[in-house]
């Protein structure tokens, strides 16, 4: 079996973000905004939507930093003063149940081979259909409609 362990990214990477002020999120470009919606604020650090009225971050992203053709960076939400979640061996969080995902697998040198869309209710089935090719040795999960980035997938 090809088993899978979803990564939030870690909250050490974003713990600053807490203490800075208004201008100094302004001059960074990154905006603190209150959930107004549930779902709607997906947070890359818990793998959980926001509480409506909770705290979050919207801010740019080096999500692929690569030596590749595919690196990227994009938009993603963080809540305000999260420790990082962590999900067992092909665990999905509840926060995908109820999205279009878009699914890209990489090769070892950063390539993707692989790119569909599922609903995320099918995510496990898909995850472990996927990583049946061997040359696969990474998934990235983006919300598909909005494409931001979501969690990377790694092989365990």
């Amino acid at each position: 079996m090809n088993n899978f362990k979803l990564e939030a990214l870690h909250h050490l990477n974003f713990a600053y973000l807490n203490d800075l002020s208004e201008t100094e999120l302004s001059e960074h470009t990154i905006k603190k905004i209150k959930a107004d919606k549930f779902p709607g604020f997906p947070c890359r650090v818990t793998l959980e939507d926001a509480a409506i009225g909770e705290t979050v971050f919207l801010l740019n992203y080096d999500f692929h930093n690569v030596n590749s053709p595919y690196r990227a960076s994009g938009p993603i939400f963080v809540r305000a003063n999260q420790l990082t979640k962590t999900y067992t061996q092909n665990e999905i969080p509840i926060m995908f149940n109820h999205r279009l995902l878009s699914i890209r697998g990489y090769n070892k040198e950063a390539m993707m081979i692989f790119a569909d869309v599922c609903e995320g209710r099918f995510l496990k089935d898909k995850l472990l259909q996927i990583l049946e090719n061997p040359k696969i040795e990474y998934i990235h999960l983006h919300n598909a409609k909005p494409g931001c980035f979501n969690c990377i997938v790694k092989r365990i």
